[in-house]
Parts: structure tokens; sequence; C-alpha cells
């Protein structure tokens, strides 16, 4: 077995106030925030590539491996800082996409009003520890990419079809839920970067997750799993609705979903769901009493929140290990509904719905799960995918509308309107 590489890692307090996103590589950006707070990574050190059903643990054993040959130097000691990897993974087992752990050269960080920079050398170079560094001038402004979106896979006739195929499968007992998803694509231009686009998704929808990980891009608003120093958290969302066209319609519309039903038997699947994967790996977890609505820019969500306190000392990719794929990604129970995915969508999801965010040295770490997201290829390829949650009593041409609204943030980022659902 080949050893690890010896890595020097140094994580010292620098005073900056100027927005992480200019500092990106427009090619190759790596990044992880919220609310204007997280962490971009510049350069790539190491690579961890992994496959099949053993991915993630394949790859938390790699980084494990990593950690344990690294000499880390933190002087800063808040989550993210020292030695981390970004991360992201396939949704399915048989997958042709690779899933990866990115150890960056130069991490940059924020959190609760304090700034750090992060050093990754190898420990055989002859720079010292205490080498100068410069931080990236941030790049100038540029117009968002112009991207123009078809639909791949399941046109939407097609995709009505699979829906009434799904509640067909339901009603005759092989499943509860299933999620359903469509795929759009597009091309991004020679040249153009991924900034100004990444930037619009994390202005426009501050409260989610916006990532970026080797060429996978997004703003989920669905917490996996977060782990930090033995506290763990998650935050479930199943059941959705369109924004109102006025104030007093948007209030209805959050009220009707609250009080919806279909919405409200969906989430509760996808709620027992992550509390009996979680509850195992705690000494205590607690969940929001009742599921809230969940205000984003263009959708309604009902969320329900967990925490807990762990109790067998599970690393965040343990849990990741554990957790994927959800209900609320994948359906009820899961491997008949992952089957049923497989047959009706009929194409590779590849990282849509999988597992994307960080670790660090200590297994802490915060994870999404990778939604309103698109996969950016090497030759300019631009992948989208949306799906929805289908029940009993789901309607296909609703569900078809439903993926539209998941499309707006992905293709309006692009620069793009979303794709007719006609």
């Amino acid at each position: 077995m080949q050893s690890s590489p010896v890595l020097r890692v140094r994580t010292v307090a620098v005073d900056e106030t100027e927005p992480l996103i200019p500092r990106l590589d427009p090619r190759h950006p790596l990044l992880w925030m919220r609310r204007g707070e997280g962490l971009i990574g510049l350069g790539e050190a190491v690579r961890i590539e992994t496959g099949g059903p053993g991915r993630i643990v394949d790859a938390a054993r790699a980084w494990t491996s990593l950690v344990a040959a690294a000499d880390v130097d933190d002087r800063v000691g808040l989550p993210g800082t020292g030695l981390v990897a970004f991360g992201t993974f396939a949704f399915a087992d048989d997958s042709a996409a690779t899933s990866v752990l990115v150890v960056p050269e130069l991490v940059l960080g924020r959190r609760d009003g304090r700034a750090w920079a992060t050093t990754i050398r190898f420990a055989d170079t002859d720079e010292p520890d205490d080498a100068p560094f410069e931080l990236p001038e941030p790049a100038p402004k540029r117009l968002v990419p112009d991207v123009g979106f078809e639909p791949d896979g399941l046109a939407p006739d097609d995709y009505e079809a699979a829906v009434a195929r799904a509640v067909e499968r339901i009603d005759a007992g092989e499943f509860e839920k299933v999620v359903l998803a469509r795929r759009i694509v597009g091309r991004l231009d020679d040249g153009a970067g991924l900034r100004a686009m990444l930037d619009l998704l994390a202005r426009r929808y501050p409260d989610t997750w916006t990532f970026a990980v080797d060429g996978l891009v997004g703003a989920s608003p669905e917490t996996l799993v977060r782990v930090d120093t033995g506290t763990v958290s998650a935050r479930v969302l199943a059941g959705t609705a369109s924004r109102g066209a006025d104030e007093t319609d948007d209030r209805a519309r959050a009220a009707a979903l609250a009080a919806s039903p279909k919405d409200r038997a969906e989430h509760a699947l996808a709620v027992a769901s992550a509390v009996d994967t979680l509850a195992p790996h705690t000494a205590r977890l607690d969940a929001s009493p009742e599921p809230f609505t969940l205000q984003l820019p263009n959708l309604w969500h009902l969320a329900t929140d967990l925490k807990g306190t762990l109790g067998d000392g599970s690393s965040s990719l343990a849990l990741v290990e554990a957790m994927h794929p959800t209900a609320a990604v994948a359906g009820t129970p899961r491997d008949a509904a992952t089957a049923a995915i497989a047959e009706l969508e009929g194409f590779d999801r590849e990282r849509y719905a999988g597992p994307v965010g960080w670790v660090d040295a200590a297994g802490d770490g915060e994870w999404a799960i990778a939604l309103r997201c698109a996969q950016v290829a090497d030759d300019g390829r631009v992948t989208a995918w949306a799906g929805c949650g289908i029940v009993h009593d789901s309607v296909p041409a609703s569900e078809l509308a439903e993926t539209g609204m998941k499309f707006r943030p992905i293709t309006e980022a692009f620069g793009a309107p979303p794709p007719s659902a006609s």
C-alpha cells in the first residue's frame, strides 16, 4: 500500500475584510460559503479519488492516513482551520462520476468575524514553515455567463409518465416514496469563468450553502450533516411550494404548504429516515417539534432541524456514509427507492443529490446534499438536475412544474431562464 504524502500545514490569522469569492480561481473554484462566511481553496496539493459502493469509506480511510502523516500548526483553532479537504461524492454506487477529496495549497477562511489563511506544502520542499505568502488579489467583476439549457434524458412528457408509473408502484406497495429527477444541459463559452455565477448564487441565496468542488457548483438549502467538536446537526427538507405573487398570496402559500397532508406525509418520511440513521450514533438527538416553513427567494420548503450530541465519536465522513442517500433525495424504503430511480430516470445522476462539503483533520466538517447544482465539465458542458419527491397523491403535471421552480437558481445564475416545462 502506497504511503500518504507528508504535508506541512500552517494556519495563521489574517487581517482580511474583502469578500472571498472574487479571490477564487475562475476555472477551478473551490468554495464553501453561507451568509458570506466559509472557505475558499486555491491550487491542489493532494487529490483523493474513489468510486463504487465503498467510495465514502475509502475516502475516509485515505483521509485518516493523510492526516496521521501531516505536521499541522493551527494558530486559530476555528472550524475550517488547519488541514481541510473539499469533497464531493457520486450519488449512486454504480455512477461513472469520480468522487473526490481535494486538499488545496492555500485556504482562505472567515467565521464569526475572524479571518485566516492556511498554507499546505509538502514536507520535502525547501520552503521554510514561516515562508511568507501573498493573498491573491480580488479579480474584477465579470458578467454572468450566458448559458442556454435544453432537456436531456427525460423530456417533459416522459417525466410526467415516469411520475405516473412511480405512483402506480407506490399504490402497489413497492415503496412509499421515490424521488425522481430531470436533467438539462448547456454549454459554457470557452474562457468564461465561474466567479460571477457563484457570486450571484451567494447573494441571491445567502441562507444556502454555496459550493464549488471539482466543477460541481450550486447553492444547497439542505444540510446533510455537520459535526463540530462532538455536536451533530442536520436539516431535513421535503415538501415544496412556489412563492406568492404578493405578500398576502405568499403567506397563504406558506400556510397551505404547512397544512398540506401530502407534503407533511412526504416530510415525515424524510425526517423519520434521518432520525433512524443518526440516532445510533448519538447520546442525544432532538428534532424540531413541528416542521417549519423555510423561505427561499423562489420557494417555500417544509424543514426540520435535528441537533444532538455524538455518542460514538463518529467523524463527519462516517455520518455521511451512514446517511447517504437520505429519503429526501432517494425515497423510502431506501433500497427499493434507489432501484426504482435507476429504472425510471434512466440516466446517471453523477454527483447530483450526493454529499458535498469539507472535512478537517479532526474529522469534523460540514456536508450538504448537492441540490440546485450543476456539473461543469472540462469541455464546457454544463449539466444540471432537479428532482421531486413522489408519493401516493402526487400529480405528474404538478411535479413537472416543481422541477422548473427548482431549476431556477442554477439556470438564472448561468444567465438563462429555466427550461420550458411544456
